[in-house]
């Protein structure tokens, strides 16, 4: 079983490849799943059902996403569905695993597009470039070290945790299981020196994607130097890791972050249910859209 495993792994980890340099993408950068799935001719939409996501075949072929679990979430449910489409799997629906040990059962087309979600959102050149720019070692990370790195790369705590353990050998397993244990406010906490329960992302100086993807309710904390204009975005407080926003309104705007750099900021509605094209739209209908 191990040996079928790593056979499934490494045929993950090669499509992943694959899909990135057809996309034109690096094999070291985060990547927008929705933009990426757009290229390679899935409609994406989000509903108001308790799953984690389905895959339909068709023409279009669709991923329906539940707005209902947390934005990063998401993103991982995508590609996994994303792996679905790539390896011609038929229609599915999925209730996702939370990681990839050496024990339990497991089916091999979830395991395969499990494994190739990790890979496609979190590359191995991504990570070891991730930890090398902050001067951080994967296997002694911090839980706000990780929740930093999970932040740059649109997944969350225990996703990178997993697949750094499972997926990539970077954090030893049983570093890895005590990491996971840290309830994500505690993280949080230490990140922001106070209690804090909302949803965080994690901006620093190294983030590379040009855009910064969040939903109404979620908190961004940018470098100190940064500023924000418009009023989607709300200043909460200045921390000593940084200056702490809320998104308040969905829509697209810019920030300054240091040196003058621009990043744009997408702010969906919170569990918002449509395409995902539109999810920063106002509108509360886009059925108009959907042909």
């Amino acid at each position: 079983m191990h040996r079928t495993r790593r056979t499934l792994a490494h045929t993950a980890m090669l499509e992943s490849i694959n899909v990135r340099s057809s996309a034109k993408l690096g094999l070291d950068e985060p990547l927008d799943v929705y933009a990426l799935s757009e290229k390679l001719g899935l409609r994406v939409r989000f509903v108001g059902i308790s799953m984690e996501g389905m895959y339909k075949r068709g023409r279009p072929p669709q991923i329906l996403l539940s707005a209902l679990r947390p934005l990063a979430r998401r993103t991982f449910t995508c590609a996994h569905e994303i792996g679905h489409h790539v390896f011609k799997h038929g229609s599915t629906i999925d209730e996702l695993v939370d990681n990839l040990t050496e024990t339990g059962p497991v089916h091999p087309e979830e395991f395969l597009a499990q494994t190739f979600a990790g890979f496609l959102l979190m590359p191995t050149l991504g990570m070891r470039k991730a930890f090398a720019l902050r001067g951080w070692c994967a296997a002694q990370a911090t839980p706000a070290q990780l929740l930093t790195v999970a932040s740059a790369y649109g997944v969350g705590y225990t996703t990178v945790i997993n697949h750094l353990a499972y997926g990539l050998g970077m954090l030893p397993q049983a570093r890895a299981r005590q990491l996971i244990r840290v309830p994500l406010p505690q993280v949080r906490r230490d990140v922001l020196g106070t209690a804090f329960s909302a949803p965080l992302i994690i901006v620093d100086r190294h983030w590379a994607l040009p855009t910064i993807d969040a939903e109404v309710g979620t908190h961004i904390l940018l470098p100190p130097d940064a500023t924000s204009g418009g009023d989607l975005l709300a200043h909460r407080e200045d921390t000593s890791s940084g200056r702490l926003f809320e998104a308040i309104k969905p829509g697209i705007m810019q920030v300054e972050r240091q040196g003058g750099e621009i990043t744009f900021v997408r702010i969906a509605r919170h569990q918002y249910v449509g395409l995902s094209q539109y999810r920063h739209l106002e509108e509360t209908d886009d059925e108009e859209h959907d042909e």
